[in-house]
């Protein structure tokens, strides 16, 4: 195993950094769900939009990665947006919230994606 990686298993400094920005900008389902009922969030689906067509999370605004640029002014920077894409092994999700990052939108990941939404925690879905 790289030696590396061995030393940084035992830095529990760096570990509690990680740990505290990977809670600062993700969340599960659930917590999406809360989110929703609690506070005024944008809730943003960057998968393709006949997928989003065929089914997405209610209230969600299609915006496929490739179109973000040119659709922001659909969202505001007062809200948090919370994206999603297809599930857990999809990067397409990260690339878009590093885009809003970039443009200044303050912005979260639900992890596992539509897939976790509509499977795992058998959510309502707009179709």
């Amino acid at each position: 195993m790289n030696e590396k990686i061995k030393e940084l298993r035992f830095d529990v400094l760096s570990a509690k950094d990680y740990f505290l920005k990977r809670l600062a900008y993700t969340l599960g389902p659930a917590e999406v769900k809360a989110f929703m009922e609690k506070e005024d969030v944008q809730i943003i689906d960057v998968r393709r939009t006949e997928d989003y067509l065929s089914g997405h999370i209610p209230t969600a605004i299609s915006m496929p990665k490739s179109e973000i640029p040119d659709n922001l002014d659909k969202i505001s920077k007062e809200k948090l947006s919370i994206v999603y894409c297809y599930n857990q092994q999809c990067h397409l999700g990260e690339a878009a919230c590093l885009v809003f990052a970039d443009y200044g939108y303050p912005v979260m990941l639900m992890e596992g994606g539509y897939k976790a939404w509509v499977d795992d925690f058998r959510f309502a879905v707009t179709e």
